[in-house]
């Protein structure tokens, strides 16, 4: 890379900051300066108005994305000896938030073009002790719910939104976090709302859920020396909220400048050997990834990086081949669109601040490789 070839990273936070650091650095102080750092007023407000977002009755605000999925699972009573279905492509933390209660994690394969959990596909995995179905709105784009939302009426089953890519995306007109029994989110700070730690959230429109929820945050807390059940130590802290109320604010706009550099990377993009995200008719996507599938994807890898691109791969290996699952049985071979997906996949540099001339270099150097 020669020193004056501008670099282009994956994920730019310090862009971000420099919009907005004038209007966190205060309210951080704020915070400093009350001496409340745990389940105080900014975490509470941030709840309210996080609900208010998705369209969620309630908020509880939790100490990361994969918390919110462990303790959604818990409230609702899953546990050892049930099982809960899965996409075998996604970060595994989805699986692990299953593992975690005790349950089985069962991995169902993924629809080819929006690369989310097939519906056809989870009904034929439904056994006896199937007690939930984890959809996770992968890269930002929604699950097709309406009919994982049939099967699981049919069957008896909660569902459980894992929506940590996919703040502010809508499906059929509403937004994610309040279509199912439980809606979770992450806060980390690479995500499109995006907290300067870890965080996480759970959003639902089940009151009596929410109130255990709240409890197995806090150690099961009815009051300072009072517990009513067996909870953990998973808190979002007041600094975070803070930071986040501010950030919530810009959402949307930020959100519109995804899609706006996804539909020049699909312009730009459309007429090379790569193939561009597809996004289904009924969805919103917030393109938390942008990702395309090119053949040689690990030489163009390379290539971008000598030229000062940065990528990433979401994710390399499907979930039944992670030596952490190796103990369910499952063989290659088992789960094919994943497996050809995981070969292929290449994530772009995606954040609010790219701009029109970052989306051009990048398409120009993945021509320059292809040809």
């Amino acid at each position: 890379m020669t020193e004056d070839r501008v670099s282009i990273p994956f994920v730019d936070l310090k862009a971000q900051y420099q919009e907005i650091g004038a209007e966190v650095e205060p309210v951080v102080r704020e915070v400093m300066a009350s001496g409340r750092f745990v389940l105080g007023p900014e975490v509470e407000r941030f709840e309210r108005e996080f609900a208010a977002f998705c369209g969620a009755r309630s908020a509880v605000g939790v100490a990361s994305g994969t918390d919110a999925l462990r303790l959604a699972l818990e409230a609702l009573g899953v546990g050892p000896g049930d099982e809960v279905i899965v996409p075998v492509h996604t970060f595994i933390a989805t699986a692990l938030a299953v593992s975690f209660t005790g349950a089985r994690p069962v991995f169902v394969d993924i629809d080819p073009r929006t690369y989310n959990l097939s519906a056809e596909l989870a009904g034929k995995a439904i056994t006896p002790r199937t007690r939930a179905v984890i959809p996770v709105h992968l890269y930002g784009q929604p699950a097709d719910m309406d009919p994982l939302g049939e099967i699981a009426r049919r069957h008896g089953l909660f569902v459980i939104e894992d929506a940590c890519q996919a703040h502010g995306a809508e499906y059929r007109e509403r937004r994610v976090g309040a279509l199912a029994d439980a809606g979770c989110f992450s806060f980390y700070p690479s995500k499109n709302l995006g907290a300067y730690g870890d965080g996480g959230m759970i959003a639902t429109n089940n009151l009596a859920l929410a109130q255990r929820l709240f409890l197995l945050r806090d150690m099961g807390r009815e009051s300072k020396y009072a517990h009513a059940i067996r909870g953990y130590n998973s808190r979002l802290d007041n600094i975070q909220a803070a930071i986040l109320l501010v950030k919530l604010r810009r959402l949307e706009r930020w959100n519109e400048a995804r899609r706006e550099w996804a539909r020049r990377y699909n312009q730009l993009l459309s007429d090379t050997p790569c193939t561009c995200p597809y996004e289904a008719p009924y969805v919103r996507h917030v393109y938390h990834l942008y990702v395309i599938r090119v053949e040689k994807r690990n030489q163009l890898v390379d290539y971008l990086r000598d030229r000062g691109i940065a990528t990433g791969i979401h994710y390399p290996i499907p979930l039944h081949q992670q030596k952490a699952y190796a103990d369910l049985g499952y063989s290659l071979g088992d789960f094919p669109v994943a497996e050809k997906l995981s070969g292929e996949i290449l994530s772009l540099p995606m954040y609010p601040e790219l701009g029109e001339e970052r989306v051009g270099e990048v398409v120009s150097a993945i021509r320059s490789f292809t040809g």
